[in-house]
């Protein structure tokens, strides 16, 4: 598939803010996270920033950005309109979260409940935006059991590092965050491992033979392409990359987006408050990097059915 960076920077900033709304909701009326109303303020505006500015780099790729909107109607049978209802709900728990945390002063009962609400939707977000893709079955890379986890764990995994940098700036609660950096991080790392793994070792399924139905008479070949000139499905889902740049790429997802953040991240257990908020922001910004660089390939590996017809073995 075509790699559309309006899209990539969506799934990839957009899960870092849902990500921080969703462990900010759960820790934080547990004292797990700094207890001020004011880090709440600055976690709360700053995921949804995150969120709202990935949502609206989504509907750059549209052909008609200002009909966004009506995808919302057709929840019924669309993950894509799934997760815009989503989106649109995390934002009243998020500010009734907030609303309760300063009217309290600290954390307390209803703060807890319009935080694990807030939790919930942005959980369920992520969730949906996973569906997406896992849900298209024309795409074995995508329509396989670990693409909705490894979207999970790499919201869980980049919201952890920026509530951690959060933490750092408050000077408070920052241990409980940094560990679970840690641990989404790891499982991420070898959650995406074994993601590589699988659409490596799978083969496709489908043939041209399959593809047309005429597997029965034998060998099947085109006589003539569809089409005399390059088209929208060969620009969108046609795309092909070279094997040695897939590894390089996946190299460099791996070392910036996982290793580096979690190596810096336990390196700021030992160190004072200043360096270890410096290797926290650093961390927050190579792990958003890196799962950039990891979503381009998401897309660019992927293949879909439809490029059978055009010649494409299998």
């Amino acid at each position: 598939m075509s790699p559309a960076l309006s899209v990539i920077f969506f799934t990839t900033v957009s899960g870092a803010g849902y990500g921080l709304l969703m462990l900010t909701g759960l820790l934080a009326p547990f004292r797990l996270a700094p207890a001020s109303p004011w880090f709440g303020l600055a976690a709360v505006l700053f995921a949804l920033a995150l969120a709202s500015a990935g949502l609206v780099s989504s509907t750059l790729h549209l052909s008609h950005p200002e009909r966004a909107w009506r995808a919302v109607s057709q929840w019924r049978s669309s993950w894509l309109s799934r997760e815009g209802l989503a989106a649109l709900l995390t934002y009243p728990p998020a500010f009734a979260f907030l609303a309760a945390w300063f009217r309290a002063g600290r954390p307390d009962a209803a703060m807890a409940a319009c935080g694990v609400l807030a939790a919930a939707a942005a959980l369920g977000t992520v969730f949906c935006t996973a569906m997406i893709y896992a849900s298209l079955r024309p795409v074995r890379q995508w329509s396989n059991a670990a693409v909705v986890p490894n979207f999970l764990l790499l919201a869980g995994f980049s919201g952890a590092l920026w509530l951690c940098f959060l933490a750092r700036v408050f000077h408070a609660g920052w241990v409980v965050p940094s560990a679970l950096a840690m641990l989404f991080g790891s499982a991420g790392l070898a959650g995406k491992l074994a993601y590589w793994r699988l659409i490596d070792q799978r083969p496709g399924e489908s043939t041209i033979e399959t593809a047309t139905g005429l597997g029965r008479l034998g060998r099947v070949r085109a006589l003539d392409p569809p089409h005399t000139e390059e088209n929208y499905l060969l620009r969108e889902m046609g795309f092909r990359i070279a094997r040695k740049h897939a590894s390089r790429l996946r190299a460099l997802a791996l070392l910036v987006g996982f290793a580096l953040p979690v190596v810096l991240i336990a390196a700021g257990f030992a160190l004072p408050a200043v360096p270890a908020l410096v290797l926290a922001i650093v961390a927050a910004v190579a792990a958003l990097v890196g799962i950039f660089v990891e979503r381009w390939l998401f897309f660019a590996e992927a293949t879909h059915t439809v490029v059978l017809y055009y010649g494409r073995a299998a």
